[in-house]
């Protein structure tokens, strides 16, 4: 027998406006999309990968920012918590630390009850698409629902459908490969056991790791300078620790002080690792190509590993027990191969938004403010916001985020005057240039 299906086709549009908006990633930005819902009145779920909110934040928790907290706090957000009596932290202009920034903000945010019913953790999304249809499919598309399939920690796959998607799932788990060429170096697979992510708790939980042993820090950006810094702290208490700097360009333009960066905590960074270099802490190598790795074995904690490539023109190695990938990030796009995308050949981010944040052209601090129209893609109704937005440029501040879902917001709920009022006042941060690949050096 064979059905038929007789719905009628006016109910499909119906059908769209009474399903939820998907949000993905429980960081501040999806946070922040989630109060801007809120206090619109607008239905959502929020699919965080991990269990708790904020989960990627809570692994490098240990670093500071170099906002203070007036950038950090999303305007909606202070709303909600303030009208359930919380009580903001003191803004004496100093950097909280990631930690700091979940406990006082983000996890007293996730656990209001508007936002906590519709949170759900352990939700890993795998695939966007439309309901029945691939991308090639048009007619009827933009009245079509949303489809969301997640693998959730006990191994289920599901699929949710949704108004709208507001992907804010952010770069942190998705590095950049040590490789200049962007892919990744001949030999990856085999020393994946002696290479680090970024902003590893070199104090503390990751201790062992690094005591004792020759660690090599790969990067331009701050996320290497943290590293840097820990280490040579490290190496005063550890007999035998040794850091190395290498950088793929004859200087990390990123890590230098300046007196005009608004972000003292920044500009502090960058002071302390030159004193670290010049004084002898750490070693520096410059100009170094890395196009291969491989492992050695010389009985220190498992081995350890060669980096294969040239310096000046000339074949070059370099080897320590462990490695450090401070290259920065880039974005997950495999999850949205069946969405219709518009992005920037150079950094993966909305065409429109691209020459906005280019980083051969600006820094933080110089960054227009931008909204909606900025971040549309051919897809209606799905939007890429926070450090996903920003594709492989390291410019990112959460206040521009923050205002980033305001207008999206606003245009799902039919607001145009509110999408297209965009503000934003940020720190002057013009030290942020070139290099792209060298990490974030703005979050």
């Amino acid at each position: 027998m064979t059905l038929l299906d007789l719905t009628p086709r006016a109910t499909v549009a119906d059908r769209l406006a009474t399903l939820p908006v998907l949000i993905i990633g429980a960081g501040p930005i999806g946070l922040a999309a989630a109060a801007h819902l809120v206090e619109r009145g607008i239905d959502f779920t929020l699919l965080e990968a991990g269990d708790v909110p904020a989960s990627s934040i809570r692994l490098w928790g240990h670093t500071r920012l170099f906002s203070p907290w007036r950038h950090l706090i999303d305007p909606a957000s202070r709303r909600l918590l303030e009208a359930a009596g919380w009580m903001p932290p003191a803004d004496d202009g100093r950097a909280p630390t990631g930690s700091e920034l979940v406990d006082a903000y983000l996890a007293p945010l996730a656990e209001l009850q508007p936002l906590r019913a519709r949170i759900r953790y352990g939700a890993r999304v795998v695939a966007v698409a439309r309901e029945g249809m691939d991308r090639t499919r048009t007619s009827g598309r933009a009245k079509t629902p949303f489809l969301v399939r997640i693998e959730t920690t006990d191994g289920r796959i599901e699929e949710l459908t949704g108004r709208a998607v507001i992907d804010a799932s952010g770069t942190y788990t998705t590095p950049n490969p040590l490789s200049s060429t962007g892919l990744d170096p001949i030999g990856a697979g085999a020393v994946t056991d002696r290479i680090v992510h970024a902003l590893p708790d070199v104090l503390d939980r990751d201790r062992a790791r690094f005591a004792g042993r020759h660690t090599t820090v790969v990067g331009a950006g701050h996320s290497a300078a943290n590293t840097l810094i820990a280490l040579a702290e490290l190496a005063e208490h550890e007999p035998g620790t040794r850091v190395t700097w290498l950088i793929r360009n004859a200087s990390a333009v990123r890590v230098s002080s300046s007196d005009d960066d608004e972000l003292a905590d920044r500009a502090r960074l960058g002071s302390r690792v030159d004193r670290l270099v010049a004084g002898g802490a750490v070693g520096k190598v410059d100009s170094f190509e890395i196009s291969r790795v491989a492992a050695l074995d010389h009985g220190v904690q498992g081995g350890g590993i060669r980096l294969i490539g040239s310096r000046h023109g000339e074949p070059a190695i370099h080897d320590a027990d462990v490695v450090v990938n401070a290259t920065g990030f880039r974005p997950d796009l495999a999850v949205l191969r069946e969405v219709r995308l518009a992005l920037d050949d150079i950094v993966e981010a909305p065409v429109r938004l691209a020459p906005l944040i280019d980083p051969n052209v600006h820094s933080c601090g110089t960054v227009a403010p931008h909204g909606f129209d900025e971040l549309r893609h051919p897809e209606s109704g799905f939007f890429v916001v926070g450090m996903k937005s920003y594709g492989r440029a390291p410019t990112f501040l959460l206040a521009t985020g923050y205002e980033q879902v305001r207008s999206v917001v606003a245009w799902l709920d039919g607001d145009m005057r509110a999408a297209t009022e965009v503000r934003l006042t940020l720190p002057a941060t013009g030290v942020c240039s070139t290099d792209a690949g060298g990490g974030s050096c703005c979050t």
